[in-house]
Parts: C-alpha cells; sequence; structure tokens
C-alpha cells in the first residue's frame, strides 16, 4: 500500500475503527437495579439500532449473570458489516441497587466494506479495556451507566485490499483516564440520554509502506483534555430513515465536544520525496443540535501553528499559524408558516505565514506584516416553504425553497496587508416585493461601511508593479463614488440605504 495523505484506506480505516468503538460504547449505555433487567436491556437496545447478536449462554452464578460467547453483528444498507466478538460479560448484583459490569479485557472486532468502495476491503481491530470499571444503577425507566477506564487502547491487526491482499499498515490509539455516565430514559419508541465523559489524553500512531512504490510513512496525532456532553432524545432506524419525519416524531440531540492542547506529525516518503507536516493547537471543538426547530453546527480551532515542507514547496519550510478559526451556521430544520432565526459565523482571525511566503510576491517587504484578519457574522430570520429534510424533497431551482425575512450583519471585517474593511448593519425584505429589485425580495435598511489604509495599500500596490496605474485609478474613483472622508487619515464610511424602492450610497441614489 502506498501510504500518503490522499490514501483512502489508512482514512477509512480510522474513521471506521473511531466510530465503531464509540458505537460499542453507546449500546453499553442502558442498565437497570438487576443483572437480568441489564442484560434485557441491553438487547433491546441493540435491536432498536439494528444490531443482531447471538449468545454462547447466559446462566445465573450466584450474584452474577455470566453471559458467554457474545457476537454483535451490523449490516448497513450499502453492503458494509462489522462484528465484535465478547468472550465474557458479566452483571453481578452489588446489593445496593446497582450492578456492576465487567467484560473481556480485549475486544476483538471485524469489518467489510462494500467492494465498489475505494479503499480497504476488510479490517480487524483489538480493542484493550485492562480495569475498566462500570456501574449501572436507577430502574427501569430512567438508568445511570458510569464508567471509568484507567487506559483503552485499539490496535489495528489486519487491514487488505479490494483484492484480500494484506497491507503492511500499523495502527494504535491510546486513551487515557476515561470516565463518565450516560442516563439513559426509555419508552417504546424513544430513548432518552443525559451524558458526559471526559479524557486525560489521547493518542493515534499510524504507519505504513508499499513495497511496489517504496513508500512510507507515519502519521502522529495526541489530544489533551477531551470533554463532552450529549442530550437528546432517539428513535429507532425505520424512522430515523426519514430526517423529517423523525424531527416531527421527537428526534433531537444536542452535543458538545471540546479538547485542549493538541500536536500533529506527519511524515511521508513517496516517489516525488520527503513530506513532513508537524502542528499544535491550544484547544478547540465542535457543537451539533438538531430537532423540529433548528439544525445548529459548529466547529472552532485556537492557538494553531503548523509548518510544511515538501518537495513542491519553493523553499525550505512553510509556516503559518492563526489565534483562531471558527464555523457556526444556525438554520430551521422544518417547513413554516412564520418566521425562523438563523445564523451564520465564519472568522480566521491573526492569521500569519512565513517570511519565504511573503518573500514570493513582496521581497522588499514594502507591504505591512501584520496579521490578517476576515470575520462574517450575520443573523436574521426565515423560514422553509419545504421540508427540505424530507428524501423526497427536490429543489426545481426556479422555486426557491425558503424565504429570507431579515438579515443583520453583527459584523464584518477583513484587515490585510495594512488595510482594513469593517461593516455594521440591518436589513428587512419584502417577499411580495419580486418586482423592484428584479427577482429579489425588496430589501429595506441600511449598512455602515469604514475602510482605512486603502489609499496607502493602492501606492504600495503600485510600487510593487501589482497594479497598474489605470487600474489603481479605476479604484480610487469608485471609492470617490461610493465613500466620503472619516475621521482619521486615510479613512472613508460610506451608508449604504434601502429605502422608498431604491439603492442610496451617503444619500446618492444609484438605482
Amino acid at each position: 500500500m502506498e501510504f500518503n495523505r490522499k490514501d483512502p484506506a489508512m482514512t477509512r480505516m480510522l474513521a471506521s475503527s473511531t466510530a465503531l468503538v464509540l458505537s460499542l460504547s453507546a449500546t453499553g449505555a442502558l442498565a437497570d437495579v438487576t443483572p437480568e433487567q441489564v442484560w434485557e436491556s441491553w438487547q433491546a437496545l441493540y435491536a432498536a439500532g439494528g444490531q443482531q447478536i447471538t449468545v454462547g449462554s447466559a446462566t445465573r452464578n450466584g450474584d452474577t449473570l455470566e453471559v458467554s460467547g457474545l457476537v454483535v453483528t451490523h449490516k448497513d444498507e450499502l453492503g458494509g458489516t462489522y462484528a465484535v466478538s465478547i468472550d465474557r460479560l458479566d452483571f453481578s448484583d452489588k446489593g445496593d441497587g446497582t450492578v456492576a459490569i465487567t467484560m473481556s479485557e480485549t475486544l476483538p472486532m471485524q469489518l467489510a466494506f462494500p467492494e465498489t468502495d475505494d479503499g480497504p476491503s476488510s479490517i480487524k481491530l483489538t480493542i484493550s479495556q485492562p480495569g475498566a470499571v462500570i456501574t449501572a444503577g436507577g430502574t427501569v425507566e430512567a438508568t445511570r451507566y458510569d464508567f471509568d477506564a484507567p487506559t483503552v487502547s485499539i490496535t489495528l491487526d489486519e487491514v487488505k485490499d479490494e483484492d484480500g491482499k494484506a497491507l503492511d499498515t500499523a495502527a494504535t490509539m491510546v486513551m487515557t483516564e476515561a470516565r463518565g455516565s450516560y442516563l439513559m430514559s426509555r419508552s417504546d419508541e424513544t430513548v432518552a440520554l443525559d451524558s458526559n465523559f471526559t479524557i486525560k489524553s489521547m493518542a493515534l500512531d499510524l504507519a505504513g509502506s508499499s513495497p511496489e512504490t517504496s513508500g512510507k510513512g507515519t502519521f502522529k496525532i495526541s489530544i489533551a483534555d477531551l470533554k463532552g456532553a450529549t442530550r437528546g432524545n432517539f428513535l429507532g432506524p425505520e424512522i430515523m430513515a426519514n430526517m423529517a419525519k423523525a424531527l416531527n416524531s421527537g428526534f433531537s440531540t444536542d452535543s458538545t465536544f471540546s479538547f485542549g492542547p493538541m500536536s500533529i506529525d506527519l511524515d511521508v516518503t513517496d516517489s516525488n520525496g520527503p513530506v513532513k507536516m508537524a502542528g499544535t493547537a491550544t484547544g478547540g471543538g465542535f457543537v451539533l443540535g438538531v430537532d423540529k426547530t433548528r439544525v445548529n453546527y459548529g466547529t472552532s480551532l485556537t492557538g494553531a501553528n503548523f509548518s510544511l515542507s515538501g518537495p513542491d514547496i519553493p523553499f525550505p519550510e512553510l509556516t503559518f499559524g492563526f489565534g483562531e478559526t471558527a464555523f457556526n451556521v444556525l438554520m430551521p430544520a422544518s417547513k413554516s408558516d412564520t418566521p425562523q432565526d438563523f445564523a451564520f459565523l465564519a472568522k480566521l482571525v491573526d492569521l500569519t505565514v512565513s517570511e519565504d511566503v511573503w518573500g514570493l510576491f513582496d521581497p522588499a517587504a514594502t507591504l505591512s506584516r501584520e496579521p490578517a484578519t476576515f470575520i462574517l457574522d450575520t443573523r436574521g430570520t426565515g423560514r422553509w416553504l419545504a421540508d427540505i429534510m424530507d428524501p423526497a424533497f427536490q429543489s426545481t431551482g426556479t422555486e426557491p425553497p425558503g424565504q429570507l425575512n431579515s438579515l443583520d450583519l453583527t459584523q464584518f471585517l477583513v484587515k490585510a496587508a495594512g488595510a482594513q474593511v469593517a461593516a455594521t448593519g440591518g436589513l428587512t425584505f419584502d417577499n411580495n416585493d419580486l418586482q423592484t429589485f428584479q427577482g429579489m425580495p425588496a430589501p429595506s435598511g441600511q449598512i455602515n461601511v469604514s475602510i482605512t489604509g486603502v489609499q496607502k495599500l493602492i501606492d504600495n500596490l503600485i510600487a510593487m508593479g501589482l497594479l497598474p496605474d489605470d487600474q489603481a485609478m479605476g479604484a480610487r474613483m469608485m471609492l470617490g463614488m461610493f465613500t466620503r472622508p472619516g475621521s482619521a487619515p486615510d479613512e472613508v464610511t460610506s451608508l449604504l440605504e434601502f429605502k422608498d424602492g431604491g439603492f442610496f450610497a451617503n444619500g446618492q441614489r444609484l438605482q
């Protein structure tokens, strides 16, 4: 196998193994006050998740229900399968209304992928969790499950390609001090979950080589202080196949995840030469919220610094970093007769690149090297005219599936090379007037714009030979038409207004 940054086998292996571990952990979340009830609840949850189980035996031995030869299998809609084997699973009555759950320290897993997939045909893994402590208690209706695992490791035992040939690939993931709890409440059709977890550290090591191409490489990532929480109502797979139906039936989830210091290290050698990348970050995370009223998704990363070298880079090493990057989107999830809230945020704060990059087009250091920033923060109201989550939904392209009612520009900021553009404002839209602005709902409102340092930037670009004089003159004329002098040197401002069926800049009607 050729090990490189575009290798689908490595990506698929990592994603699949992680997803299956999480699936197995979640499956263990049901518990009750007696060993038999715990075991029955487990089996019911497996079935609700579309999984099949086979059991060698389940016998009562004193205060312990001993289950042996347990195999959990699942087949997805694309034909992929996985199987998890648990030699021994004990449910022990502690005598205080709780149940202690212990299982084999090692759990083998097997994954098989559809033949049409671009990646491995099968993967074998081993999960090891020595000293794991699991305690379950509560009632049949509301069950709490607490776990404490000093160390959890996942080892890649075998990867085969589409021809069934074993690949020279190795991988190990190790997590330390994994702790958490689940509170499960079951009804006939739903499972309510309230969970949280912490992991002190996680480290992943990948390595592989290809005898055919002499390519080889390693990838390492370590993350500290992982934390997560999930609350929601979960339904059976039949209902979840139609998201619109699931939302109307009560499906919801709110999840948060965060992590602390992170480092990554990539070292790959192929026919073109060696490629190396290293990076660190101080933290990050993501949020996901879904229910009948909204979908909310966001990610963030802070304090990041990266270095990259390789044969395609025209200097010894490329370095770059940023103070913060974030993305967040909030939008309505279902068809509605009334406007619903939405929001969009994209930001990249304090971006810096190495002097070698600047030197490619500005060797004389004419431009300011100050960190660059881009922020777009908007919110507003709108509504869907159709259920876009319904698999039967198809957009015609001629009739928009939604309406925009209002838009607030909370912050717009672009700052780079000594210049800055900032804007704030708000607009409302008349969806009954599609003629004034040629098919667009007629807007009303204003946007305030401030621009600083742009004249100096134009002068610098002319001096560098990157901006011809005639184009510079055109840019200055446009600024003169739409702006007026501000209070500071090299500052211009503009008030953009939509009113009376027209578009105005600083009181001058432009449409």
